[in-house]
C-alpha cells in the first residue's frame, strides 16, 4: 500500500529535484546480550510511563463522561427506572432491569450521545458506538482502545465476568453479536491505515512548519482506513 501510495503521489507532489538518501552501514557484529537485556528494560520502562499516563488520564476522562450526561436526559432515565422498580417484579426481573438500567444511562451519557452521533458514519464497518467512542480516544495513542472498551464495559455491567467475555456476549440492536470476525479484521485493518497518532501529526507538523501536510496526512489514511475496512467487512 506504501508503494501505490508513492506511486499515486508522485503524479501529486511535484519535486523540483531529486534527493538522494545514502546511508553507510555500520560493521555487524554479535550484539552483547546483557546490552540488549538493558535497553529492553529501558525501552519497556519508558512505553508503559509515557503511554500509562495518556492511557491514564483518558480513562478518567471516560469514566466521568460516561457517568454524567445532560440533566433533562439523565433525569428522565433515573425516573422512569424509579417508577419500575416499584412494580412487584421478581428477582431475576429486577437483575435484568438493573442491567438494562445501566445500558440506558449510558447511552444517554456524553460519552453515549458522542458514540451515537458517529454510530451511522461507522456501522458499514461492522462497529457499535462503543466502538466509535474507541476509535476517538485512541487518537492521542492506539493503546487507550482496550482501556476504552474497559471502562465503557465496566460502567455498563459491573459483574465478574472479563473484558473479553463481556466482548463475547455484546450485542446490537437487532441482536446479532458486535465482535464477529469479519468486525474484528475490518477493525486491525482500519488501524493499519489510519492515523491514529496524535504525536506523529505534532512532529510532521514541527518538521514541515505548517498545518497543511498533517492534515493531508490525517484526511488521505484515514479515508484509505475506511475504504479498505469497509471492503473487508463487506468480503467476510
Amino acid at each position: 500500500m506504501a508503494l501505490i501510495v508513492s506511486y499515486v503521489f508522485k503524479f501529486i507532489i511535484k519535486l523540483k529535484e531529486k534527493s538522494y538518501f545514502i546511508l553507510e552501514l555500520p560493521v555487524y557484529r554479535s550484539p552483547r546480550w546483557k546490552n540488549v537485556g538493558i535497553t529492553m528494560i529501558e525501552k519497556a520502562k519508558i512505553f508503559v510511563t509515557d503511554a500509562g499516563r495518556v492511557i491514564l488520564f483518558i480513562s478518567l476522562l471516560l469514566w466521568f463522561l460516561s457517568n454524567y450526561g445532560p440533566s433533562n436526559r439523565m433525569h428522565a432515565v433515573n425516573e422512569k427506572y424509579t417508577a419500575l422498580k416499584q412494580q412487584n417484579i421478581s428477582a431475576e426481573q429486577s437483575a435484568a432491569l438493573k442491567k438494562q438500567y445501566k445500558s440506558e444511562k449510558l447511552q444517554n451519557s456524553f460519552a453515549g450521545i458522542l458514540g451515537k452521533t458517529i454510530e451511522p458514519v461507522i456501522k458499514p464497518l461492522g462497529y457499535d458506538w462503543k466502538i466509535g467512542i474507541a476509535l476517538i480516544t485512541s487518537f492521542a495513542a492506539r493503546e487507550v482502545f482496550v482501556g476504552t472498551m474497559a471502562t465503557l464495559y465496566s460502567v455498563e455491567d459491573k459483574d465478574n465476568s472479563t473484558l473479553q467475555q463481556k466482548m463475547q456476549s455484546a450485542v446490537k440492536e437487532d441482536g446479532s453479536k458486535v465482535y464477529t470476525l469479519p468486525a474484528a479484521l475490518s477493525l486491525m485493518v482500519f488501524y493499519v491505515f489510519a492515523m491514529q497518532c496524535m504525536s506523529t501529526l505534532a512532529v510532521v507538523k514541527r518538521e514541515t512548519r505548517t498545518w497543511k501536510w498533517p492534515v493531508i496526512q490525517f484526511i488521505y489514511m484515514t479515508s484509505l482506513a475506511y475504504i479498505i475496512s469497509l471492503l473487508v467487512y463487506h468480503i467476510f
